[in-house]
């Protein structure tokens, strides 16, 4: 019913934090990071935060079209007002409310987590990335 409105809702807040955090980033310099192999210290650049909130963002967007378009396809969306089926009446409107919190908020919950492990991915590969580099030289 409306539960890809939550999602879209967060793409939205991350959509705007990883623009703000972007325009602070161009101000200051490019943040390093120290990582210790067998033989020295090797220093790299760091993955930019607003990068990874934008992976965030991207991931959020593509669901919420995705389901979008479902409930489109379905008939559960429609081009005029109240655009949701569900709210027109009062029996669907709290159904689809219930659907809203629910479901709509367990996708944001996963889609975070399934975010979060990709940042652990991503440091770890580029450490690996690094400590490999440093071998083969």
């Amino acid at each position: 019913m409306g539960c890809f409105i939550v999602p879209a809702a967060e793409a939205v807040v991350t959509t705007v934090v990883a623009k703000a955090v972007k325009s602070k980033e161009k101000e200051k310099e490019k943040e390093t990071v120290t990582i210790q192999t067998e033989n020295r210290m090797e220093e790299a650049v760091a993955i930019p935060t607003s990068k990874k909130i934008g992976w965030l963002s991207k991931m959020l967007w593509g669901g919420s079209g995705l389901l979008a378009f479902e409930h489109l396809w379905h008939g559960e969306v429609v081009p005029f007002f109240p655009f949701l089926t569900a709210a027109s009446n009062k029996e669907d409107a709290i159904a689809m409310l219930h659907e809203m919190s629910t479901v709509g908020t367990t996708m944001c919950l996963v889609v975070t987590g399934v975010w979060a492990l990709m940042l652990v991915a991503a440091k770890s590969i580029s450490k690996k990335a690094i400590v490999t580099d440093t071998i083969k030289q």
